[in-house]
């Protein structure tokens, strides 16, 4: 597919980009002398800044994410088991006491 103008147009649509592309006549090149594209001794002091804040940034990061666990999903089946099964064991203790109690009481009567 290919773009073509109507021939009324292409002449102001020409002198148009012709106008708009031209450089100006009087001396003044836009900005762009001799000290066109340098910095300054304040420019270079506020990069050298940014690279100091940046290195910073990237240590604390480092940190941070050192102390991030390597997953955040449910624990493990094993030590979940254990946990459990500490619990339980707990829990069977203490039921058991009162059960001695009473079987003994039964015993003595």
């Amino acid at each position: 597919m290919s773009l073509t103008l109507p021939a009324g147009v292409v002449l102001p649509v020409t002198a148009s980009a012709l106008v708009l592309t031209q450089q100006p006549g009087d001396g003044d090149n836009g900005g762009q002398g001799e000290d066109f594209g340098k910095s300054s001794p304040v420019g270079f002091l506020v990069l050298i800044l940014f690279l100091i804040a940046v290195a910073l940034l990237v240590r604390s990061m480092t940190k941070h994410l050192k102390r991030v666990p390597a997953s955040f999903d449910e624990e493990p089946a094993e030590e979940k088991a254990a946990e459990e099964s500490a619990e339980a064991g707990e829990k069977d203790e203490a039921a058991e006491k009162p059960v001695k109690d009473s079987s003994a009481t039964k015993a003595d009567s």
